[in-house]
């Protein structure tokens, strides 16, 4: 079973920031073709500044973790940057190291080095080799095993270079939230020379080319996977997965100034649109706010998702250059460095726990217990299972309280058996002994209630049986005798319609004039109301209405609910719920508006013919149309 361990129980800080170094490539003459000069430099061991572009009479400081000048050794960088993180990997925590920068600034350098000049992979790989076989030495009752993965990102593509003839590797991750690739090659270590065997052709197989900055510019970004697994010998034979990442990330590239043309134009822009949706994660993680980081827009920030956020304690070595010519992408380096050592990491020990199996072998158990009370346990168990076959199976019940509880108490006897020695074991083990026969006694129990709860429901069954037969009986009885009533029931009128024709006082001798008082005023159903029209003649329609007067028609007290409610939108509703009345647009709200501003509040309905373009013909129209849309609703 996994279990997540936070690396505070371990005496470390809950917390890890990313450590942010940079290293400043030495000037190189060549590169300088209009001899500028340099545009960086360093003013101690952890500060720097560059040229304003803005204005060249100023320069912009930066603060990181440490800064490596011009006569930086390898050694040193990995002595100040590097090794002090390798021992988290032997606690079953994460650690990555990744180099950044434009191409040309020195990245692969930093990490691979050459055979006089070893970079940061085959050092630390070499530290994590010494630091395991001291521990060996220590015995501190922990068996340790390295091994190595190394792959590449090339145009978004994933690529084992222990095995060349790979196809591109799916990325997953699985329930503890762990990136795993499927299929990558794992390569057992035994130490650092077996390593140097396997790492060195595996780099040749990396894919690199010429471009006009960069003799052997690398055209993807390379990860090498260092995992050291540490089991304990004892119970409960804890496993604790360390894994180191060192990675050669690809360079920014401009290709106005490398002459990139054909593939290499489309190897560039995958590296550029990886490395962009690595600033934008920065970025996401810089803010805060808690949304969505975009760690699956590119593969490379998928991988990288422990390192930056996650659970590993990160540094990132930020390669830059000197001359003129790479001054903006050296300016925009430093930038995505500066906002990198702001992000938080939290590291946490991966550890697996073996769980004690809580069936205990029966002749221990009975040897422990007694033999004498094995013998006729056995019986009562052989005649449990013959009457378990016998009789039905019943439904599954969940276990009750009083089993629940003395399942815990025997994991509990179990866990410190483990532990026991002696008298105290064998105690423990007759304490176990003892539990397991109440459980047998509770389980005797539980099937002898499950039976009984069998016959009733069967008995309930005849009976509801029974019942059913006569009920059906009486139903086609009644049936026979009143069909027409239930096919009454379903031709009735939906209660809409009759709640719509309530509000209305009208005398029953009029149900057509009901109908046409109750019309909403709508598009959709004024198709509708010519259709029916033009089956039937209205008796009293809105011409008649108008002539014999519609108000007299109505109920006063609705009549005066309805005033009301038109003079309060008046003197209080906003443009918006002034056009929402009939026959009421956009000019007529805004002359309502402003006679308000000036007059006041209208006291009667009847001051609206005092707005302009309102007459008495227009203004009953209004009134008659507003209430009784009101009233339809």
């Amino acid at each position: 079973m996994a279990q997540r361990v936070t690396a505070a129980e371990g005496g470390s800080k809950k917390t890890s920031r990313v450590r942010v170094a940079v290293r400043l490539r030495p000037y190189m003459d060549k590169q300088d073709e209009k001899g500028e000069g340099t545009c960086v430099r360093g003013l101690d061991s952890q500060n720097l500044e560059i040229i304003n572009w803005r204005n060249a009479t100023e320069t912009v400081k930066y603060h990181f973790d440490v800064f490596h000048g011009e006569q930086t050794t390898q050694q040193e960088v990995f002595l100040s940057s590097v090794k002090p993180i390798l021992p988290h990997i032997l606690s079953g925590q994460n650690a990555s190291v990744f180099a950044y920068g434009p191409t040309g600034a020195g990245k692969t350098h930093t990490m691979l080095g050459g055979p006089e000049q070893p970079g940061v992979i085959p050092r630390a790989v070499h530290e994590v080799f010494t630091l395991v076989k001291a521990k060996e030495k220590e015995d501190d009752g922990w068996d340790y095993s390295t091994g190595m993965s190394y792959l590449e990102i090339y145009n978004e593509k994933v690529l084992d270079l222990l095995s060349p003839g790979s196809q591109d590797l799916p990325i997953r991750e699985n329930k503890d939230k762990n990136i795993l690739i499927p299929g990558l090659t794992h390569t057992p270590l035994s130490s650092f020379s077996e390593f140097d065997r396997h790492f060195v052709p595996a780099s040749l197989n990396r894919t690199t080319a010429s471009t006009k900055l960069n003799q052997r510019s690398s055209r993807s970004h390379a990860i090498l996977l260092i995992k050291v697994v540490r089991t304990q010998r004892s119970l409960p034979h804890r496993q604790q997965t360390g894994k180191l990442y060192l990675v050669d990330l690809a360079g920014s590239e401009d290709n106005r100034r490398t002459g990139n043309q054909g593939i290499r134009l489309k190897e560039s822009g995958a590296i550029n649109l990886s490395l962009f949706t690595l600033s934008k994660v920065v970025d996401s993680l810089n803010a805060g706010t808690g949304g969505r980081v975009p760690y699956r827009d590119s593969k490379l920030t998928r991988l990288l998702q422990d390192s930056l956020g996650g659970s590993a304690h990160s540094v990132m070595i930020a390669n830059i250059a000197p001359e003129y010519q790479y001054y903006f992408d050296t300016f925009s380096a430093l930038n995505f460095a500066a906002k990198s050592k702001l992000i938080v990491n939290k590291p946490f020990v991966r550890e697996t726990v073996t769980v004690p199996v809580l069936q205990v072998k029966r002749a221990r158990e009975d040897h422990e217990a007694g033999g004498s009370a094995a013998e006729p346990q056995k019986k009562r168990q052989k005649d449990e299972k013959k009457t378990a076959r016998e009789a039905p199976s019943p439904p599954a019940l969940p276990h009750s309280p009083s089993e629940l509880s003395v399942m815990d108490r025997l994991i509990a006897l179990e866990k410190l058996m483990m532990d026991g020695q002696g008298k105290d074991r064998l105690n423990m083990l007759k304490h176990v002994a003892q539990s397991r026969k109440e459980i047998q006694e509770l389980k005797q129990k539980q099937r002898e209630f499950e039976s009984k709860a069998m016959l009733l429901n069967q008995l309930a069954g005849e009976d509801l049986r029974g019942e059913t037969s006569s009920s059906s009986q009486e139903s086609l009885f009644r049936s026979n005798l009143a069909p027409l009533q239930r096919k009454q029931s379903t031709t009735i009128k939906p209660k809409k319609q009759q709640a719509v024709v309530q509000p209305l006082q009208v005398s029953q001798l009029q149900p057509l004039q009901q109908l046409t008082v109750v019309k909403k005023q709508s598009v959709c159903v004024k198709k509708k109301e010519k259709k029916l029209s033009d089956q039937f003649e209205e008796p009293d329609g809105k011409e008649n209405m108008k002539a014999n007067g519609w108000e007299s028609q109505l109920d006063t007290s609705v009549l005066e609910l309805s005033r009301q409610k038109i003079l309060q939108v008046l003197n209080t509703g906003s443009l918006k719920e002034l056009k929402g009345l009939q026959q009421i647009g956009d000019k007529k709200a805004k002359l309502i508006l402003g006679w308000r501003e000036i007059h006041g509040h209208f006291t009667k309905v009847e001051d609206l013919i005092r707005i302009e373009g309102m007459t008495e013909k227009r203004f009953s129209s209004f009134m008659m149309t507003n209430i009784l849309s009101a009233m339809g609703k």
